[in-house]
C-alpha cells in the first residue's frame, strides 16, 4: 500500500538526517489525513485517492514555483522544486498526450458513451483507473471533444 511506503520512506529519511525530505513526508501524510478527516465520518484512503491527493500537492507547488520564479526568488523555487521531486517519486508514470487520448478513445467505445451526456460517467471511469497518472483537464479536455463529435 502506498501509505506504508510513504511511512518507511519518512522512517529512513528521519533515519538519514534528511531534514527536506521528512518534512515533505510529513505534508504528504498531513494532506492525506486532512481528506480522510475532512467528511462526517472517518475513512481511509485508497492508493487512487492518495495519488489524487499527492497530485493536487504537485500542481500547487508548480504554482507556487512558478510565482517564485517570476518573483526572481530563486531559493524558495529550488525548496519547490526539491519537494515536486520528492513527492512525484510515489507518482506512477505520466502518460503522454497520445497515450491518453488512446486510453480516453478506448474507454469511451468500451463505456459505449455517444453523447455529452456521458461524459460524467467517462470521467469518473477516467479517475478510477487512471489516479494520477492523467492531467484530468486535458482529458475532460479530450472527453468532450470526442462526445461532441
Amino acid at each position: 500500500m502506498l501509505r506504508d511506503e510513504i511511512n518507511n520512506a519518512l522512517k529512513a529519511a528521519m533515519k538519514a538526517g534528511d531534514t527536506r525530505r521528512v518534512s515533505t513526508l510529513r505534508l504528504v501524510n498531513s494532506e492525506i489525513l486532512k481528506r480522510e478527516t475532512s467528511a462526517a465520518a472517518r475513512l481511509t484512503l485508497t492508493d487512487p485517492e492518495i495519488l489524487d491527493v499527492m497530485g493536487k500537492m504537485i500542481k500547487q507547488r508548480q504554482e507556487s514555483l512558478d510565482i517564485y520564479e517570476k518573483a526572481g526568488r530563486a531559493d524558495l523555487a529550488a525548496a519547490e522544486r526539491e519537494e515536486i521531486a520528492i513527492i512525484s517519486a510515489y507518482l506512477p508514470k505520466h502518460l503522454s498526450d497520445i497515450e491518453a487520448g488512446e486510453a480516453i478513445s478506448a474507454l469511451i467505445k468500451e463505456l459505449e458513451a455517444a453523447t455529452i451526456k456521458d461524459m460524467g460517467r467517462t470521467m469518473a471511469a477516467l479517475k478510477e483507473r487512471f489516479a494520477g497518472r492523467m492531467d484530468f483537464g486535458k482529458a475532460s479536455a479530450m472527453v468532450k471533444k470526442l462526445l461532441a463529435g
